[in-house]
């Protein structure tokens, strides 16, 4: 029988992460992407940025990205 350690599996959840993706996305889709902030980087890339409460919604994410059609540049799981 395992047991689980609480806080390595706390940390896991609800982690921060940052979606780039090649061009702008207009605000317009900001309810698309609810709870994510959206930002314009001078490269020409937009920048999502919230809180993901696990895989399964992260991956939801990254399917409505690929719904749009925009290139992902990159996703970053934050400190």
């Amino acid at each position: 029988m395992s047991e689980r350690n609480g806080s390595a599996e706390d940390q896991r959840e609800h982690a921060r992460y940052e979606i780039r993706l090649k061009g702008h996305l207009d605000s317009r889709w900001s309810g698309w992407f609810e709870g994510m902030s959206f930002s314009y980087g001078n490269d020409g890339t937009t920048v999502l940025a919230g809180r993901i409460v696990d895989q399964a919604e992260l991956f939801g994410m990254l399917r409505k990205v690929r719904d749009l059609g925009l290139p992902l540049v990159s996703v970053i799981q934050m400190e």
